[in-house]
């Protein structure tokens, strides 16, 4: 359990260390509002999959709170999301912007697939790694299209 915890620091801190690195000054906003809306689907989301024991999280901050994990679903996942919309390939052709799409999806499900594999902080139980891919791209898809629609109308106001 202790090294499930250091792992679950290291997460923490790899994404703070990410954000800082990679979000543009003049789009703090952006990403504030990208993360606020990221939490909003995945926290529901993943207390519903949580409490449908459909994933099992054994190893968790705030364990008596819900049966949710609070740092992939309030943390980890919104922040990841931020990088993936502040530098969506905006303009680009189809194939890229889906190249774009499958990287990500790619990379956190791979992500997931190995903690839950080697490491005691997730458990299947009624679910996959291509649901989880399958949830990454929809919740990345919902994300980006909110933030094209929310600075579109933000910015038209004199």
């Amino acid at each position: 359990m202790l090294r499930e915890t250091y792992y679950i620091i290291f997460g923490w801190v790899i994404m703070v260390v990410l954000l800082i690195i990679f979000t543009p000054k003049d789009k703090i906003r952006h990403a504030y509002v990208i993360f606020t809306f990221k939490q909003i689907m995945t926290w529901i989301l993943g207390l519903t999959v949580a409490e449908l024991r459909l994933i099992k999280y054994p190893v968790r901050s705030f364990a008596y709170a819900n049966k949710s994990s609070f740092d992939f679903e309030f943390f980890a996942y919104p922040a990841f999301c931020v990088l993936f919309v502040l530098h969506y390939p905006e303009g680009k052709s189809t194939f890229k912007q889906l190249l774009y799409y499958f990287y990500y999806c790619t990379v956190l499900t791979s992500i997931e697939t190995i903690v839950e594999k080697y490491t005691n902080i997730i458990e299947y139980i009624h679910w996959t790694w291509y649901i989880s891919y399958i949830t990454f791209f929809i919740t990345f898809f919902l994300s980006h299209k909110f933030y094209r629609l929310y600075f579109k109308k933000v910015e038209i106001r004199p």
